[in-house]
């Protein structure tokens, strides 16, 4: 079963992982310091969770997650990736791209389009990249 994962930075710092729709009958959520702590609380979360729906008699199907990031956990969590050159790739002015993933503006629809269609063909070029 493939389930969909919310992906976020707080207003206070901390980044956040939830499901968006239940998982083994419950939601799930995962908060840490980091988009990788938070995603290690999440794969806790569905531990306990599995290990109810067990207890319950019920089988439990495999779960694949897919991760939808906003911009901030995006960058913090894909570090490897220069702010500045995806904002060149997307056509996105660098300033202004770094003020959206240090939070202090928010991205719009577009924007978001932009930067979605740029990730979509640098994973294009690196699923083709050897040496």
């Amino acid at each position: 079963m493939k389930v969909k994962v919310s992906v976020y930075k707080a207003d206070d710092g901390s980044y956040w992982c939830h499901t968006e729709k239940d998982v083994y009958g419950a939601g799930l959520n995962g908060q840490g310091n980091s988009v990788a702590e938070a995603k290690q609380d999440l794969y806790a979360c569905l531990e306990e969770a599995k290990e109810d729906y067990v207890c319950q008699g019920k089988t439990a199907n495999p779960v694949e997650f897919e991760y939808v990031y906003d911009l901030q956990s995006f960058f913090e969590y894909f570090s490897v990736f220069n702010v500045t050159e995806v904002a060149r790739r997307a056509g996105i002015n660098p300033t202004l791209m770094r003020q959206y993933t240090s939070g202090v503006k928010k991205a719009g629809e577009k924007t978001y389009a932009k930067l979605s269609a740029c990730i979509s063909n640098i994973k294009k070029d690196m699923m083709t990249a050897s040496f």
